[in-house]
């Protein structure tokens, strides 16, 4: 791969206006530009059927389009600047995790707070080192390359994992674990791809444990308080226009990680948490927020890897095919296992669930960035790293990506109905002050065939309106809710929380939720004053 700092060279070249300077941008080229990115998102776009279809992560389909839009594609670009594509990728990843931490449900989380926090921490040292072990006894590298390598592929990436298992009914211990793993692992790995890319002697290792554990409390620190401090906010703050609430939540998760990393803090970590924050805090007008956090980490995700595809020289990875697939068979079936069952040891999972989120080690988007840091800092053999860490990823997700609904199945651990979750949309009163929820009751909700009153909201909520089959009418106490329709809830600002608790409780455990244990959320209502008047008013 050459050591070009040019660009992207996919725009006809006009003759230089000086010598040593490099023409203009002008609205013809930024035309030409914006032709070419439309035109990439649009196949982009229409790829994401093929690889749902296919059971394929859309991260290959991706990757493929910047190959071939390389110099050894259809394309022809020549794109070597491995500085720009490491901004751009850690700029892709922060926008990432920030759409992560926003869809990560607090309640799934919780219980396995622990456990996910040592699968990515311990897990990580574990893999690390026997990884590294493989690439320096089995393939020939130095100890400092083959810890290069095994730093930068012991991180899991989450959108590669769920695009696969979205249709998969998972126990919640299960996408809790894989979820939260994803978003925590990213930042020790980064610090210790960095540490191990700086020239140099590497620091005794209790040193480099130290720092990395500076980095992340300084990290989860700011997460936490720039989160708090943004959904604090924005619960008070009524802004002018609905459209305003997603700039804003997306400006406060960015704010996290600028914050975190300019306070030499992990700032990974830090939007993760401020974005986990964010999204369990019943923000007004959050399916839009939602919505829109999730387009932007598909551009994101696009972009990052159409990048990527760019950056790597196809007709170089003939050599270094043999010693990915090596490397990754010692990651796969005995890296990624033994850190789950270290990790795990002391939490006593089960050996299904265990055996799924050992093959549910899936990598993407962060280890192929995480190559980039060492072709920046100029490690030697560093574009060898970057293609075999790029055959790793792309090898072991087609042999992993279809076989993971397969194992789950087999492993009987996508079986069994499970309630879905209501949609509840807020839109504050601010004058009244009261709130507007807005409540879908989807397909496998056990809110179906529940009367108005078994709803038993609390005193100042009610129930107002009914949508059925494209019909509105005021309910009576006696109406019976049905799936697919559609609720308007009016409560007061004390009782607004309360009463989206208890209409999540009744979607998860019917009628009785709160009364029998049987709400299937930890946020229920409480069990006792039955005597109390609950009803429609």
């Amino acid at each position: 791969m050459p050591h070009s700092r040019s660009c992207v060279r996919a725009l006809p070249r006009r003759p230089r206006a000086s010598q040593g300077r490099e023409p203009p941008l002008t609205v013809h080229h930024l035309n030409q530009l914006l032709l070419l990115c439309s035109v990439v998102l649009l196949v982009a776009v229409a790829a994401v059927r093929i690889s749902s279809r296919s059971g394929l992560p859309s991260l290959l389909v991706y990757l493929g389009i910047g190959v071939l839009m390389g110099q050894d594609g259809i394309g022809g670009i020549h794109f070597a600047n491995a500085e720009l594509t490491q901004l751009i990728g850690y700029a892709a990843l922060v926008v990432i995790l920030a759409e992560g931490g926003l869809g990560t449900k607090w309640k799934e989380v919780r219980p396995v707070l622990a456990s996910a926090s040592t699968l990515a921490l311990a897990g990580v040292g574990v893999s690390v080192g026997v990884t590294a072990a493989g690439a320096h006894y089995l393939v020939g590298l130095e100890w400092r390359q083959a810890l290069v390598i095994g730093a930068v592929v012991s991180s899991t990436d989450a959108a590669a994992v769920f695009s696969v298992l979205r249709r998969i009914p998972l126990p919640a211990r299960v996408t809790g674990t894989l979820e939260a793993e994803s978003g925590f692992n990213d930042a020790p790995v980064v610090i210790l791809v960095v540490a191990l890319s700086t020239a140099g002697p590497v620091e005794h290792w209790y040193v480099l444990v130290g720092e990395i554990a500076m980095e992340l409390a300084i990290g989860a620190g700011t997460g936490l308080a720039v989160g708090w401090l943004g959904s604090w906010g924005l619960r008070r703050v009524a802004l002018p226009a609905s459209g305003l609430y997603p700039i804003a939540v997306m400006a406060i998760a960015v704010t996290a990680y600028a914050a975190g990393a300019l306070a030499h803090g992990s700032g990974f970590l830090a939007v993760y948490l401020a974005a986990m924050m964010l999204g369990n805090a019943k923000l007004p007008h959050w399916p839009a927020t939602r919505g829109f956090a999730e387009g932007l980490g598909w551009i994101a995700q696009i972009g990052m890897f159409v990048l990527l595809g760019l950056l790597v020289t196809p007709h170089e990875l003939g050599d270094d095919i043999v010693p990915a697939v090596v490397i990754g068979l010692v990651l796969t079936m005995v890296a990624r296992p033994v850190s789950v069952v270290v990790s795990l040891a002391p939490f006593r999972v089960p050996w299904p669930e265990q055996t799924l989120m050992s093959w549910a080690g899936l990598r993407g988007a962060v280890p192929i960035i995480l190559a980039t840091i060492p072709m920046v800092n100029g490690v030697d053999t560093s574009h060898r790293i970057f293609n075999i860490v790029f055959v790793l990823v792309v090898v072991y997700t087609l042999v992993q990506g279809p076989t993971l609904p397969w194992l789950a199945r087999t492993l009987r651990l996508g079986e069994g109905p499970e309630a879905a979750d209501l949609g509840i949309e807020s839109a504050p009163l601010e004058r009244l002050r009261g709130h507007l929820l807005s409540v879908s009751i989807p397909e496998g909700s056990r809110m179906h065939g529940v009367e108005i009153n078994e709803l038993r909201l609390p005193a100042g909520a009610a129930v107002t309106l009914v949508v059925r089959e494209g019909k509105s009418f005021v309910p009576l106490p006696a109406t019976v809710l049905r799936r697919g329709d559609e609720l308007l809830v009016v409560a007061t600002d004390p009782v607004r929380d309360a009463a989206e608790r208890r209409l999540r409780a009744v979607g998860h455990g019917g009628k009785l939720a709160g009364w029998l244990g049987t709400d299937g959320t930890a946020d229920a209502e409480p069990k006792s004053r039955p005597g109390r008047a609950r009803g429609v008013r």
